[in-house]
């Protein structure tokens, strides 16, 4: 594998879920990537990678044997369109409602969807609103 280039100011390098149920998951996170325009590659028959995403199952050679717990993944979306259909896409793949679209209480234009994957785990898309200007700070609470 060759080097890749290091991303500053990206915490996060890559995540893998282990799951029960690879066809389910499978086709839950191909139907969510579509939205996003990330494509799913690397395929094996007990893996795949979309972007930064790494699904497994429990006899994949990383995961050790073992399921991930639960997970709370939260996706970029380019707009609330988006969030929508990620949604709307996420439903009919198989996944559950876990937070309709709609405005957060976050910050200021936080419009985001939860829904629950087929292992439970609960995985958002969030569009932050339109882009601030570097020197306005956005006050985040939980």
């Amino acid at each position: 594998m060759e080097a890749q280039e290091l991303y500053r100011g990206r915490l996060i390098d890559h995540i893998q879920l282990v799951v029960r149920d690879f066809k389910a998951s499978k086709r839950f996170y191909e139907a969510l990537m579509k939205v996003l325009g990330i494509p799913v590659v690397a395929m094996g028959d007990d893996f795949f990678f979309a972007d930064e995403l790494g699904i497994s199952t429990a006899g994949s050679e990383a995961a050790a044997g073992k399921l991930t717990g639960r997970h709370h993944l939260a996706f970029q979306a380019r707009d609330r369109a988006t969030v929508d259909a990620f949604y709307e896409a996420g439903l009919k793949a198989g996944g559950k409602d876990n937070g309709k679209p709609g405005e957060r209480s976050y910050h200021p234009g936080y419009y985001a969807c939860f829904l629950l994957d087929p292992d439970g785990n609960n995985i958002e898309a969030v569009f932050h609103g339109p882009a601030k200007k570097s020197a306005e700070a956005i006050k985040i609470t939980w």
